[in-house]
């Protein structure tokens, strides 16, 4: 046992990859540093590199351009927003009744405060619901 915690303080300090002995199965439960090691002989070489595409980035990850989000408010030079204007408003509220933050729906920050106030108060009004039905 006291072999094993060694063994681990020693591999999570240095940065070279050793080989270990397999672990009992039983016990230790957690995030474990030798994630893709397969046996005892696989830690002796150096990692093979990630393909491209995979969830860390690099190059060739994103296979489509996603657009800039522009305003909506400022591109239709909208100034006022109504909390009667439960069309416009329902827009920006997802369907189980959260508000849409603005890094999805890519209004400004001036515009997205202005909304929320507007959706708020058309909650508290009985225009729009707080939460959706089930």
């Amino acid at each position: 046992m006291a072999n094993i915690m060694a063994d681990e303080t020693h591999s999570t300090q240095s940065t070279e990859h050793h080989a270990h002995a397999p672990r009992p199965s039983g016990g230790h439960s957690g995030s474990s540093s030798h994630s893709g090691h397969s046996g005892p002989g696989a830690g002796a070489g150096p990692r093979t590199p990630r393909p491209a595409g995979a969830p860390g980035g690099g190059p060739g990850g994103r296979k489509f351009f996603r657009r800039k989000k522009v305003c909506k408010f400022c591109t239709e030079k909208i100034d006022a927003i109504s909390y009667r204007d439960v069309r416009l408003l329902q827009g920006f509220v997802a369907e189980r009744g959260k508000i849409v933050p603005r890094r999805l729906t890519g209004v400004c920050t001036r515009h997205q405060r202005r909304l929320s106030l507007a959706i708020k108060q058309s909650r508290n009004i009985a225009l729009l619901a707080f939460a959706a039905r089930f």
